[in-house]
């Protein structure tokens, strides 16, 4: 599987335990429900700026979503 899929699903998995859906997660970090989705599926690579927000707003270390063991 590849990296961008596991940082996808990391993503999914916290968000789903903040109960957030795309929507929510995408206006707190101002990007569009599409562009979550397509990050969550392993088709879009992210900046690491984008990231860090992204962390930030799960309240988890990027360490979290980028641990793929």
């Amino acid at each position: 599987m590849s990296r961008l899929k596991l940082l996808g699903i990391n993503i999914k998995k916290y968000r789903e335990q903040k109960k957030l859906s795309q929507e929510n997660l995408a206006e707190m970090v101002d990007l569009s429900r599409e562009y979550i989705a397509d990050i969550e599926r392993g088709h879009k690579r992210i900046s690491l700026k984008k990231l860090f927000l992204i962390a930030d707003t799960l309240e988890v270390k990027c360490s979290d979503l980028i641990n793929f063991n």
